[in-house]
């Protein structure tokens, strides 16, 4: 079959459940993934044909689409901050807001990890998005990232492996944790943040198919991962070490609370691309 005649069919059997704009990314992203061709390249061949096995991998895409899994998931794979991780239901599918957030970090140190040897920690790990790409953009720190969940790290472990960077991966209950054991100059994490209540605002991909375990928390101590993360950067950062945090857009101020009750200096809210509070950084 001519690959420019499936896509017709691919748009029409899921354009009930997308707009146009995003099944068009779907099949450029699986296009890609089982081809290893672009958007041009079909556009410049246009007689380009597949197969029937190829035809039945793609139909397998439609099917998983048509449960409204998230396509991440079923190509195995995304890409964050330009380099590629594996995904699977174990872990979150890395997000553009969490890339402006690790932007940010990179911003702030590139030149200071140049002449000194930075230490970082990233908590609650998840698919290893954060510490990967901060050792591959700042490869004189030395990093570590924790996470609660065995099957998380070893995703983690596949993606730091595949980047072809070095992160010491750890097994640990952050909220179990009263001391990290060692001093960072650095400390970033995106915990779970979401509460309950706002359930009706996630997608239905997102709730039937991402770990909640990484996603939400309780209604009644939304800021239990930040107020506990933050105790021990009180404890275990240097001196003007540096605390990173991805947060619940509706919680910016309540969060800066936190952090000013335990004494944190030069708190900095920040919005994402959407104008949302997105980030705070501080330092001790």
């Amino acid at each position: 079959m001519l690959l420019k005649n499936y896509k017709t069919i691919f748009l029409q059997e899921l354009s009930s459940l997308y707009d146009e704009k995003e099944i068009e990314s779907f099949f450029y992203l699986v296009l890609e993934n089982f081809h290893q061709i672009k958007r041009i390249d079909l556009a410049l061949n246009p007689e380009l044909t597949m197969d029937a096995k190829q035809l039945l991998r793609w139909e397998s895409v439609e099917q998983g689409l048509k449960k409204q899994k998230p396509i991440q998931y079923i190509l195995g794979e995304t890409e964050f901050y330009g380099l590629r991780f594996l995904v699977n239901e174990n872990v979150l599918i890395p997000r553009p807001e969490t890339e402006e957030l690790v932007d940010l970090i990179i911003a702030n140190n590139l030149i200071a990890q140049q002449s000194n040897h930075l230490k970082i920690l990233d908590i609650g790990t998840g698919s290893g998005c954060i510490p990967i790409t901060l050792k591959k953009n700042l490869p004189n720190a030395e990093v570590f990232a924790i996470d609660v969940s065995e099957k998380a790290l070893a995703t983690a472990q596949q993606n730091a492996a595949l980047n072809e960077v070095r992160v010491r991966f750890i097994l640990k209950d952050i909220l179990q944790t009263n001391d990290l054991e060692q001093q960072f100059d650095i400390i970033v994490s995106n915990p779970p943040y979401v509460r309950n209540l706002e359930k009706a605002e996630i997608n239905p991909n997102v709730l039937e198919y991402e770990p909640h375990l990484a996603l939400f928390v309780e209604d009644d101590d939304a800021l239990i991962f930040y107020r506990k993360i933050a105790q021990l950067a009180k404890k275990n950062l240097m001196p003007d070490g540096k605390l990173y945090f991805e947060i619940n857009q509706y919680l910016g101020k309540e969060t800066v609370q936190l952090l000013e009750d335990l004494h944190f200096k030069h708190i900095e809210l920040k919005k994402d691309i959407y104008g949302n509070n997105r980030m705070i950084s501080c330092s001790l």
